[in-house]
């Protein structure tokens, strides 16, 4: 079996490249390359559902701003009537309404006690 060598010591045949250790670093770059290309990936794919979410948490709270303001809206109308009626010569009515209401509770109250 006969090697022909070339001036640094390597085979001929091979130019020097695998015995230099060159293609050892060549195939961990390209496995650490795969590696950071699967993770860049997985960020990306990740980030792109994190933009989603938020789009869809935005919506649903502008939904619920809405939904508040117009709660708002009907809860200052009522209290503007209570005020209206309260000013009225009803406020004795008023009165009788709110006792007999908790007249009622504390019936209720004794009635779910007694159980």
């Amino acid at each position: 079996l006969t090697v022909v060598l070339t001036g640094d010591g390597a085979a001929a045949g091979s130019y020097g490249y695998t015995n230099s250790g060159y293609s050892v670093y060549e195939e961990e770059n390209d496995r650490l390359t795969e590696s950071l290309r699967t993770k860049v990936s997985a960020i990306k794919s990740l980030s792109i559902e994190i933009g989603t979410e938020v789009k869809n948490q935005n919506k649903m709270l502008s939904e619920i701003e809405n939904d508040f303001d117009s709660t708002g809206g009907l809860l200052g109308a009522t209290m503007g009537r209570l005020r209206t009626l309260s000013r009225g010569s009803q406020t004795k009515l008023l009165c009788y309404m709110m006792l007999f209401s908790l007249f009622v509770f504390f019936v209720i109250y004794w009635i779910i006690k007694l159980r």
